[in-house]
């Protein structure tokens, strides 16, 4: 029998390794009965699925692109998309009706029209859409669309405004159950299938921007009684329903009422989480264990703050989160914005943040910051359909995920924060290979399933 070969795949603060193939190690047969610097990978224990790895394109990412030249606005695609040439990413998220990163606020129908008559998205023709094709057709067979609402319509809303918060009107509900259909359809009948919704971005936080709150027996009384009969009335059971889309720390707490209902959770399919509140990833494998065939999706994250070029914690981060959230059952991850500008928007309330590539668009230029290449070594990777397995590590100085794509190939993703580089021991099936992982880096080491 042939050795193994395995390659590996290295980023690294102190030196130009950015998603660079460093030389193969080989795995040796463990004649000594190595003990110690083992990082164990069970291929034969299996968890949950990956459906993939992805992004949101805003209103904000599409105009940035616009503004810039065609070449640099599809080298922002290719970057993401492209599974040879960038990083491998197949989903997307976008927003129904205008987000903190719009240039404004609007919606799809004129004011009072219960009916949705007037229903029109010729606004997300102009930049949103073109770019999610363009995602679209890169991505190819692989590709999945999801949305999500910040607000609905001022004249549905308690507060007459889409920014600060506010709620649904009671009479309205049926109303905004159907509008989630109508953006369903105008969407497919410009190519763009719905994979799933989320029933409301952030349904705890009264932002500056668009926002709606619900309480959880609001959104479950939502989805129960207005939201999952219009979509199975429809035929449209095919889209995946997601709660909560808010912060991991009462991800629990939502699923719980939820999914405690018979009548609302056979319309939800899953629960979406962001990471604003902390780790809590304990959270999330509570929630698995008591609804295990509910999916755990992160639909959001990103560097608060305005633009950090150079930034190095803020890829750390982003691996910290999603070797976390992957380690507690999470089967799908979407960054925030996949382009900003050089100041970190457009965004029509100032809530400026960071994204893993910036955009000059006074210079017609490009930054990829290292949160670009810290996602990639999962998203490039770990491929849909890919299936994570048992491993264990020696030391909570590194943080570890592994994971078995369906072409056989074994992808461990070694995270190292601290200041000092780390010796340590591949171990699969008896058979070792030692390696160090530098300070400041994260390494992806890839090989055959025996």
């Amino acid at each position: 029998m042939s050795k193994r070969t395995i390659r590996v795949i290295q980023t690294e603060q102190h030196s130009g390794d950015r998603l660079t193939e460093k030389a193969p190690l080989t795995l040796q047969p463990d004649s000594k009965g190595v003990e110690n610097q083992l990082l164990n990978v069970y291929d034969d224990l299996e968890y949950q699925r990956i459906i993939g790895f992805g992004g949101a394109i805003t209103e904000a990412s599409a105009v940035t692109a616009a503004k810039l030249s065609d070449k640099i606005s599809k080298e922002i695609i290719d970057a993401y998309f492209d599974k040879e040439n960038g990083i491998g990413y197949s989903i997307v998220r976008t927003h129904i009706n205008s987000c903190d990163f719009s240039e404004g606020n609007y919606t799809y129908v004129k004011d009072g029209d219960a009916a949705l008559e007037s229903f029109d998205i010729s606004h997300d023709k102009e930049a949103i859409i073109p770019y999610i094709q363009q995602a679209k057709q890169t991505a190819g067979e692989e590709f999945v669309l999801y949305a999500s609402p910040w607000s609905p319509p001022p004249w549905m809303k308690t507060n007459g405004e889409m920014n600060n918060g506010g709620k649904l009107k009671p009479e309205y509900r049926d109303a905004w159950a159907r509008y989630y259909l109508k953006f369903i359809e105008a969407y497919e009948a410009e190519g763009l299938p719905i994979w799933g919704l989320t029933v409301q971005n952030e349904a705890k936080a009264v932002q500056i921007w668009d926002s709606c709150i619900y309480t959880a027996e609001e959104e479950r009384d939502f989805v129960r009684d207005h939201l999952g009969p219009v979509l199975h009335g429809a035929n449209r059971s095919d889209i995946r329903l997601m709660i909560w889309d808010h912060n991991k720390e009462r991800v629990y707490d939502r699923a719980n009422t939820a999914f405690n209902d018979p009548e609302a959770s056979k319309y939800i399919w899953g629960i979406g989480f962001h990471w604003y509140s902390g780790d809590h990833f304990e959270a999330l494998t509570a929630t698995h264990d008591k609804f295990p065939d509910k999916q755990l999706v992160f639909t959001e994250g990103c560097h608060e703050g305005g633009v950090q070029l150079g930034s190095w914690k803020s890829g750390e981060r982003y691996a910290h989160d999603i070797i976390g959230n992957l380690n507690n059952w999470m089967s799908a991850w979407t960054d925030w914005n996949i382009v900003l500008d050089e100041i970190g928007g457009p965004n029509h309330v100032g809530n400026y943040c960071d994204a893993p590539i910036i955009a000059d668009t006074t210079k017609d230029s490009l930054t990829y910051q290292s949160s670009y290449y810290y996602i990639g070594h999962f998203s490039k990777y770990i491929r849909p359909d890919a299936v994570r397995v048992g491993s264990s590590k020696f030391t909570d100085k590194l943080e570890t995920t592994a994971f078995k794509n369906t072409d056989g190939t074994l992808a461990l993703v070694v995270l190292n924060r601290t200041d000092e580089d780390i010796a340590y021991i591949v171990r699969n099936r008896d058979e070792i290979a030692e390696t160090v992982i530098p300070a400041h880096a994260i390494q992806t080491l890839l090989f055959p399933c025996p």
